[in-house]
C-alpha cells in the first residue's frame, strides 16, 4: 500500500482555470466568470476586483474570497441580513451575499422583500427580524462580533466542563506520559496488517475547529503523537504551540490526505488563532508540506475494506459450553461488532445464555467440528433448525496447524503447565486427559478436577497456552501446584515420583516466538476473559516470549491475565470508538474498595481458592532447580 505522496509546487497563476495541491485558489477564474455574467442588478454590474496575491485564497460554495486578515472586516447583506466576510461578499460594494440575493434585491424592493424571507406560513416576522430591519450596519456588526465571543466562551466552558464518569484516552495518555501498542500488533484488527508507516509527522486534512465560518472548512494538521489508532495533531503554523493540539482517530472520517480538500472541492481555511501570523498561505504550505508523508489515498476504502467480517447473524456455530468447559453446543450469531460475535446458544427462549468471542477465537468452530474430533457435545433440543438459520462455512473459521502425531506424541497422562481457563492470571500443574483427533488435548488442572470430567478444557497442540514441564521455573513464573498439595515449595522431580508419572517432551509444545512489538508498560484494550463482554482499559505488565501479562486499569493484580501476543482479545487503543463498541474505563478506587458485581466476585473466589497454595516468599526465582528423570526435558 502506498503510504507517501510527494506535495509539490504549483504555478502561481491565477488568470486560467485550475486546481491547487492544497485546495486554496480552486475555482477561481469560475468563480469570476459567474459573478461577471450573471448579475442583472445596478449594484452588481461590476466584476469581482482581482484579489492580492498576498492573501490566502479559500473556496466556499462556488465562490473564492480571502481569509480576514484584520483589514478586510465583516459585512451583513442587505438582502438576507446574513453576516458574513465582507471580502466573500458580491459585487463592488459588498451589499449582497451572494448573486441570488442581489437579482431578488433588483426585482423587489428591499422592505418587501426582506419581510417576504421573514415570514413563515403566513405569521409576521419575529421581534428579532424587526430589529434587524432597523439596525445600522455597524450596530449589526457589533451585535455579531458579541454573539462570536460568546459562543467561544461557551465552548471553552464545555471543553472543561468533563464529566467525572467519562474516560478519554487521550487525557489518560497525556496527563501519564503513557505509550499504546501500535496498531501493527494486531494483526487480527483493522487495518492491523496495512497500516503502513503512519507514524509522526504525517500530515493530514482535518476540520478546522477554530474558525468562525459558518460552513465547515479544513486545515492541515501533523501527527505530534500517535496512541493506537488515535493521534495527537497540531494544525499547521502553530510550530511548539501545543495549546490547540487535539487527539481524533485516524480511522474516522474526518481525518483525509493531503489533496483531498483539492479534489472534493472543500475549503482550507488557516485557523483563527494563527491568520496574521502570515500573509501568503500557500506559500507557507508549499514550504512546509514538500516532501512531507501523508495518508496513502486509498486509506479510508481500506479502512472501511478492514472493517468488513465474513461472519452474519443467524450463523450457527459451535462454541464452548460455558457451564461445562468439556463440551460445546450449537449457538447461533446475533450481532458482530468490530469482528467480535454474541452468541446466544440456540436452546436460549429468550436471547439470555450468549457468550462473547471474536470471530478467530479458538473456542469457536464449524458446525460437525465437535463428532469430527471426537469432543465431547451437547446435543440440543431443537431437531431441526429454526427459519432463517444457517451453518457458518467451515472456512470462516481459524485454521491451526497441521500436527504429525504418527511419531512420538502426547499421550494421556503426561504432566505439563497450562494457563487455567477458569483463574487466568494463574499457570498451573495439569495433565493431559485426553488425546482427541487432530491435534487437540482435553487437560484437566490437577487437584481441582470435578470426578467426571467436566472440568477438562480442551488446548489445541499447537497453542500458546500450554507449556512444559519447567517453563515456570525458567522464566521465574509463579507456578500454581495442585490443591491440596502440602509439600512445598512445589518441586517437579519430586511430584512426578510421587505420581508415578512423566513430563510431556518439550520438542512437542510450540516454541514459536513472532517479532510482535509489544513492551513491558504499553497500553491497549484487553477483553476481560472471565467476563467476555467487557472490553477494558489495559496495559502489559509482563513478557515472557509470546506470553502477555495483562493488567486491568484499576484492579488489583490478583485479576490480571496471562494471554498470547496474537491474542483476538487484544485491540489496539481506540478500537472500541472506531467499532461502536463501549469501553471499561479504570475503575475508580471507591469501585475497587466496594466492588459487589458477580463477576469480579466469581474470579476473587477463584483466586481465593489457590491462595492458600501459592508460594508467598522468594517467588519462582527461589525454588529448587527442576531435576526430572532424563529424557523428559
Amino acid at each position: 500500500m502506498e503510504s507517501t505522496k510527494e506535495l509539490t509546487e504549483h504555478s502561481s497563476r491565477v488568470e486560467r482555470k485550475r486546481q491547487d495541491s492544497f485546495g486554496m485558489f480552486d475555482g477561481y477564474d469560475s468563480c469570476s466568470e459567474d459573478t461577471s455574467s450573471s448579475s442583472s442588478s445596478d449594484e452588481s454590474e461590476e466584476e469581482v476586483a482581482p484579489l492580492p496575491s498576498s492573501l490566502p485564497i479559500i473556496k466556499n460554495n462556488g465562490q473564492v474570497y480571502t481569509y480576514p486578515d484584520g483589514k478586510s472586516g465583516m459585512a451583513t447583506c442587505e438582502m438576507c441580513g446574513m453576516v458574513g466576510v465582507r471580502d466573500a461578499f458580491y459585487s463592488k460594494t459588498k451589499r449582497f451575499c451572494s448573486v441570488s440575493c442581489s437579482r431578488s434585491y433588483s426585482s423587489n424592493s428591499k422592505k418587501a422583500s426582506i419581510l417576504a424571507r421573514l415570514q413563515v406560513a403566513g405569521k409576521p416576522p419575529t421581534k428579532k427580524a424587526k430589529v434587524l430591519q432597523k439596525q445600522p450596519l455597524v450596530a449589526k456588526l457589533a451585535a455579531y462580533a458579541q454573539y462570536q465571543a460568546t459562543l467561544q466562551n461557551q465552548a471553552k466552558t464545555k471543553a472543561a466542563a468533563v464529566p467525572v464518569e467519562g474516560f478519554s484516552w487521550g487525557n489518560y495518555i497525556n496527563s501519564n506520559s503513557f505509550t499504546a501498542a501500535p496498531v501493527t500488533c494486531f494483526k487480527h484488527a483493522p487495518m492491523g496488517t496495512c497500516w503502513g508507516d503512519i507514524a509522526e509527522g504525517v500530515r493530514v486534512e482535518v476540520p478546522n475547529s477554530d474558525c468562525s465560518l459558518p460552513t465547515k472548512v479544513f486545515w492541515i494538521a501533523g501527527i505530534v503523537k500517535l496512541a493506537g489508532y488515535n493521534a495527537l495533531l497540531r494544525y499547521e503554523g502553530f510550530e511548539n504551540d501545543s495549546s490547540l493540539d487535539f487527539w481524533c482517530n485516524v480511522c474516522g472520517s474526518d481525518i483525509h490526505p493531503v489533496g483531498w480538500c483539492a479534489t472534493s472541492g472543500k475549503p482550507l481555511v488557516p485557523p483563527r488563532t494563527i491568520q496574521h501570523k502570515y500573509t501568503n498561505w500557500k506559500a507557507f504550505l508549499v514550504k512546509r508540506l514538500t516532501g512531507a508523508k501523508t495518508l496513502p489515498p486509498d486509506f479510508s476504502q481500506k479502512v472501511s475494506e478492514s472493517m468488513q467480517y465474513p461472519f452474519k447473524t443467524s450463523m450457527r456455530v459451535e462454541v464452548v459450553d460455558k457451564t461445562h468447559l468439556c463440551r460445546t453446543r450449537v449457538a447461533v450469531v446475533d450481532s458482530v461488532v468490530g469482528g467480535r460475535l454474541r452468541l446466544v446458544y440456540e436452546e436460549s427462549e429468550d436471547k439470555t445464555d450468549d457468550f462473547w468471542c471474536h470471530m478467530y477465537s479458538p473456542l469457536i468452530h464449524h458446525i460437525g467440528w465437535s463428532r469430527s474430533i471426537g469432543h465431547r457435545f451437547k446435543r440440543s433440543d431443537i431437531t431441526k433448525k429454526q427459519d432463517g438459520h444457517f451453518d457458518a462455512p467451515p472456512h470462516l473459521f481459524m485454521k491451526v496447524k497441521e500436527v504429525d502425531a504418527a511419531g512420538e506424541w502426547f499421550k494421556e497422562g503426561m504432566k505439563l503447565e497450562a494457563i487455567d481457563p477458569l483463574n487466568l492470571s494463574a499457570i498451573c500443574v495439569a495433565t493431559i486427559r485426553k488425546v482427541l483427533a487432530d491435534g487437540y488435548l482435553m487437560i484437566g488442572i490437577d487437584g481441582s478436577e470435578a470426578a467426571d470430567g467436566s472440568d477438562w478444557f480442551c488446548y489445541h497442540a499447537t497453542s500458546p497456552s500450554i507449556f512444559p514441564v519447567g517453563f515456570c521455573e525458567i522464566n521465574m513464573i509463579e507456578l500454581t501446584p495442585p490443591r491440596g498439595y502440602a509439600k512445598l515449595p512445589f518441586k517437579w522431580f519430586d511430584y512426578l515420583r510421587e505420581t508415578d508419572s512423566i513430563a510431556a517432551p518439550v520438542k512437542l509444545f510450540n516454541k514459536e516466538v513472532p517479532n510482535h512489538g509489544f513492551h513491558v508498560g504499553m497500553k491497549l484494550e484487553a477483553v476481560d476473559l472471565m467476563e467476555p463482554r467487557l472490553v477494558c482499559v489495559a496495559t502489559v505488565t509482563r513478557i515472557i516470549h509470546r506470553l502477555l501479562r495483562i493488567h486491568f486499569d484499576g484492579w488489583e493484580d490478583e485479576y490480571d491475565q496471562w494471554v498470547d501476543c496474537e491474542s483476538p482479545d487484544l485491540y489496539p487503543v481506540g478500537w472500541c470508538q472506531l467499532t461502536g463498541y463501549q469501553l471499561q474505563p479504570p475503575a475508580p478506587q471507591s469501585s475497587r474498595d466496594s466492588q459487589s458485581s458477580s463477576s469480579k466476585q466469581k474470579k476473587k473466589a477463584k483466586s481465593q481458592q489457590y491462595k492458600g497454595h501459592k508460594k508467598t516468599e522468594g517467588g519462582a526465582a527461589g525454588w529448587g532447580g527442576v531435576q526430572l528423570p532424563a529424557g523428559n526435558l
